[in-house]
Order: structure tokens, then sequence, then C-alpha cells
């Protein structure tokens, strides 16, 4: 009578704790940008006062006036949370986001995200355009790595 054999030989054994090593170290980095990611996002949020205040200022302001550099009623009274650390704005309606110096951002931290007006064409609007409407904002890196920025702002 042959006897059957139960159970995993240590060989099976070490294969998948192998395989387990391999997909951990693969995935753990990701899981990193991820959440870098994730945090940076908070950055992006931060500036919906200003990009309102902004595109309001576009479509209502007199012919040719701007508030000036952070004088647009929104950067200036920004409050700094754990990810984000200051909004200003340019001449133009720019608005330049900085990240804190939290040290979950890694690489992130103390960089820049720049979003500016564009017109429907993807023009960006200068104080020259006023009045006219803001039809989105584009978002570019300053000095953030480009693989740290959400998906919106690609």
């Amino acid at each position: 009578m042959k006897k059957l054999q139960k159970g995993f030989t240590l060989i099976e054994l070490m294969i998948v704790v192998a395989i387990i090593g391999i997909l951990a170290a693969i995935a753990l980095p990701a899981y990193e940008d991820y959440t870098i990611k994730a945090r940076v996002s908070e950055a992006i949020l931060a500036t919906s006062q200003c990009r309102t205040t902004v595109a309001e200022v576009y479509q209502s302001a007199p012919a040719g006036t701007a508030p000036g550099a952070d004088g647009w009623g929104c950067g200036e009274n920004t409050t700094s949370t754990k990810y984000v650390g200051l909004v200003n704005t340019s001449a133009a309606g720019a608005i330049q986001v900085t990240t804190s110096a939290a040290t979950d951002l890694k690489t992130a931290a103390t960089k820049t995200i720049t979003l500016t007006p564009v017109d429907a064409a993807g023009t960006a609007l200068t104080i020259a355009n006023i009045p006219t409407q803001v039809h989105s904002f584009k978002c570019a890196p300053g000095t953030i790595p480009v693989k740290y920025l959400p998906g919106s702002c690609k």
C-alpha cells in the first residue's frame, strides 16, 4: 500500500515565501508614491478658494485691472495645514501652492505646484484679458516631481 503525501514540501513553502517577498518589494514603493500623491492632492484642493476668486475677478473686474501679486484676497488668507505650507498668487492670477515640510511628504516636501488660469483654447490669461471667462486652470509642476502630481494635474 502506498502512503499518500499530505501537506506541502519545504521547497513549495520556500517558493511561496519568495513570491510574496517579490510582490512586497514591488508593491511597497508604489504604495508609498500613491500615499504621497494623495497628500499632495490636499495642496491642489487648498487652491479652490483662490481659483474661485481669480475666476470672479477675471469675469467681473473692469478691463485691464487686476489686484496685483498676492492681492487677490485668497492666498494671503490661506492657513497652512499639515501638507500645505503657503498659497501665493501672481499679478496675472496664477496660483502657486507650496507643500509643507512634513516628513511624510519625503521628496515632495516644500515643493511648488502652479495653477494658471486659461481660456477655452488653453491659452494662459493675462491682465489684458480682463474681463473674460476663465475656462479652467492649467496645473503644472513647479519644483515638485511629476510622479507626485494627482491625475487631475497631469
